[in-house]
């Protein structure tokens, strides 16, 4: 799908996931029926997905960390996507640098570091090395809450 200036418009006023369509479409000088258009057609390609998002620091019992994984293969792509199922991720990226991937997990009381080592990542075959940021703050870092 072909992102264009009108469809970076409407990801920007979606910015706020509950503003009216009609709001967007008068500001933009198009039709609500083509925002609604462009809206779906965005969230089926996996462009846009609208959701509410929190601040996890703002929820007691629960502490986020960033771990660097360092793979023993090259197959970058798929040890992502099963690192993404993994319980408590919120995020994977391929990267390049001194690790392979960075992941974002947010852990509550009672599946904290510890269960995430030995429950989850002892599942998963090819992982040379892994190390732990402990994050202390956070400016703008908000996750979908699904734990």
């Amino acid at each position: 799908m072909k992102i264009d200036d009108l469809n970076i418009a409407i990801i920007k006023h979606l910015i706020d996931g509950r503003k009216a369509y009609k709001l967007i479409a008068n500001d933009l000088n198009v039709s609500e029926n083509t925002i609604r258009s462009r809206v779906n057609r965005m969230g089926e390609a996996g462009i846009l997905e609208i959701a509410g998002l929190v601040d996890p620091s703002a929820i007691p019992g629960h502490s986020t960390v960033i771990i660097g994984v360092k793979l023993k293969s090259t197959d970058l792509v798929q040890k992502g996507h099963e690192f993404s199922k993994l319980k408590g991720v919120v995020s994977v990226a391929v990267v390049t640098g001194r690790y392979d991937l960075m992941l974002v997990a947010v852990f509550k009381e009672g599946f904290g570091l510890l269960e995430f080592y030995t429950e989850e990542i002892s599942r998963l075959v090819g992982v040379q090395s892994l190390e732990t940021f402990v994050v202390y703050k956070s400016y703008n870092l908000k996750v979908p809450y699904k734990l």
